[in-house]
């Protein structure tokens, strides 16, 4: 009689089971659904960019911050002829959940600050195919632009690591390097970057 009624217990239990694990491989092996639920993470504040905190560079020798990057066109640029400005750079890969993640706030900060001279931003996609980067890009509707680094790209910006953000000051001192997702469409984070622009 006991086995009976444990019978719905022990079936409850099992398809519980049976749930949770099914949700939890999905989430592990779906891009789509990790990058969700990141990008969840990210709007709710957990993962802030802060310039301050991170610090200036330490370095107290030169620090090569020069490398050319590739826009779509096949116009290459180096960040040696940005100088004097405020530069935003970010790594990125479409694969990559995290940059996922973080994509909509940068796009968003991209956005608001794009039409202004004292800043650059530099996206550089490491995607081996790009029309899967351009897709992203257009099925999200981001206006970001999508550049390739061109040739050797100095350790102390990129090692590596996705999403990698980085950004320089006016004297081409980096301020800023940050190797996980954050959220960058704060207004702390702007203020900080205005702070750059100073004299």
């Amino acid at each position: 009689m006991n086995q009976i009624k444990n019978k719905p217990k022990s079936y409850f239990k099992i398809t519980g089971n049976i749930l949770f694990y099914g949700l939890l491989l999905f989430f592990i092996f779906n891009n789509n659904a990790k990058s969700w639920v990141l990008q969840q993470l990210v709007a709710v504040g957990l993962f802030k960019a802060d310039i301050k905190k991170e610090g200036v560079q330490k370095s107290t020798g030169a620090v090569n911050t020069d490398f050319s990057f590739i826009d779509i066109n096949g116009n290459i640029t180096s960040t040696a002829n940005l100088k004097g400005k405020v530069i935003f750079i970010n790594f990125w890969a479409s694969w990559c959940p995290p940059c996922r993640a973080e994509m909509p706030s940068i796009n968003e900060l991209y956005k608001k600050l794009k039409n202004d001279d004292r800043y650059v931003f530099v996206f550089i996609n490491e995607d081996e195919d790009k029309t899967k980067a351009l897709k992203f890009i257009e099925e999200n509707h981001f206006t970001i632009p999508l550049n390739s680094s061109a040739g050797a790209v100095p350790n102390e910006i990129y090692s590596g690591s996705l999403p990698t953000t980085i950004v320089i000051d006016k004297s081409g001192k980096i301020v800023l390097k940050h190797e996980t997702m954050a959220d960058y469409n704060t207004a702390d984070f702007i203020q900080q970057l205005q702070e750059l622009t100073k004299d």
